[in-house]
């Protein structure tokens, strides 16, 4: 298979604009035309996943709605939209010695992607890789084998329909762990590996990769309500950071509250998300503000859940003494995602922008906006929280790299 990919891949990076947009329109076609076939793949993996006992959080990762099919399409068109990064000249110099120096975007090469739970992954990363002249090899979770199936043979026949080779994206049809060993032994065929699913699975990939290896997709993510915020402006974008999608990884995980407007902010934070069946683990910081709520809905904290990615309907709750300590409590527990504050001080605003230590923090917006399509890439292939060169949501250009190109008239060095 890594043979193939990086034969693939040569191909791939010749590629002409057109013939790669034209690949992409008519796979989102075959996606909605065969709606009814994905459907019934993918009811044979939740089917499953209810028998394996699986998380409620996992078992809709792993479902495709019809408005999920709808927007794995709408993402491919995008894309068709977006400029072709391949081939773009940039950082052009005419230098003293006469040479003229370039930089120009070509493909990374092969992907290697590991992912947990989410079919719609396989979509998004066939589309960024189809648009950049990538080969990739596939291997989603056992939990997805069905969906995976029906979706990845969509993409083989849109790829032969437009004459390039089908090897360019390839699945790892089989649940074997071992497997996932080989892929991260095979540093002569695949140039970078992208693990998307918990910790467990990132420390696996970093420990036991020849290849380098761009995590990402884990995130504790907060909001800071300073006391300047307005209120009922804020709860709103709490409510939707929290509940819009409570399973991913940019969702609400901790509320932190400036300790001059607490006794005011906790109790319409959980009178407005508790309808939604969000549940609370307060600090005793703010616990004291909550002493009449609902034992059911509000309970103490435990010593772990700050360090907990919640992927459910539950919010961490706790005061803070003023921007100092929100600063300090994300940069510690936040797995450098995604962060927000609401405030209407400027000065804060620059602090948590400045200071702040995530791929992406906000301003007075909930972190929900931490994707690919909502960024305008048009999808993403994992999202960065490293610091080496993407950072945030993996789109078009970061899956690209450069080589320098030097022009001249028969020119020597002196």
């Amino acid at each position: 298979m890594g043979r193939m990919a990086r034969l693939a891949a040569r191909d791939m990076g010749f590629a002409a604009t057109e013939v790669k947009n034209r690949t992409l329109l008519r796979l989102a076609a075959l996606l909605e035309e065969s709606r009814h076939d994905i459907a019934a793949a993918n009811q044979n993996d939740i089917d499953a996943a209810y028998a394996y006992g699986m998380s409620a959080a996992l078992i809709d990762r792993l479902t495709l709605t019809d408005a999920r099919l709808d927007g794995l399409s709408q993402d491919l068109r995008a894309l068709v939209k977006l400029s072709d990064p391949i081939g773009e000249r940039f950082d052009e110099a005419d230098l003293p010695t006469g040479l003229k120096l370039s930089r120009r975007r070509v493909p990374l090469g092969v992907l290697g992607v590991i992912y947990e739970s989410r079919p719609n992954v396989t979509i998004d990363i066939t589309g960024l890789s189809i648009k950049t002249g990538n080969a990739a090899i596939l291997r989603g979770g056992k939990e997805t084998l069905h969906s995976n199936r029906a979706l990845v043979g969509l993409v083989w026949k849109a790829l032969r329909e437009n004459s390039l080779p089908a090897e360019a994206v390839q699945f790892i049809d089989n649940p074997d762990r071992n497997l996932v060993l080989e892929l991260l032994k095979l540093n002569d065929c695949v140039d970078v590996i992208i693990p998307r699913g918990g910790e467990g699975l990132h420390r696996f990939c970093r420990e036991n990769s020849r290849i380098p290896v761009i995590t990402g997709g884990v995130g504790i993510c907060h909001i800071f309500v300073d006391q300047s915020a307005d209120l009922e402006k804020s709860l709103p974008v709490i409510n939707n950071a929290k509940t819009q999608r409570p399973s991913v990884c940019n969702a609400l995980d901790t509320l932190l509250v400036h300790k001059a407007v607490a006794a005011q902010v906790l109790p319409r934070v959980v009178e407005f998300l508790a309808p939604a069946g969000v549940t609370f683990r307060a600090h005793p910081s703010a616990m004291e503000h909550l002493k009449d709520a609902n034992c059911e809905i509000v309970r103490p904290a435990g010593t772990e859940d700050f360090d907990t990615e919640w992927m459910s309907l539950v919010l961490g709750l706790k005061v803070v003494e003023g921007i100092d300590e929100a600063i300090e409590h994300t940069n510690a527990h936040s797995l450098g995602h995604s962060d927000s504050i609401l405030t209407q001080d400027a000065s804060n605003v620059a602090r948590w922008v400045n200071e702040v230590d995530s791929a992406a923090v906000y301003v007075n917006a909930s972190t929900r906006f931490t994707d690919g399509g909502q960024f305008g890439l048009g999808a993403e292939v994992a999202i960065s929280t490293q610091r080496i060169h993407a950072r945030g949501p993996m789109g078009l250009r970061e899956l690209t790299t450069y080589k320098w190109v030097g022009e001249g008239n028969y020119l020597t060095r002196k």
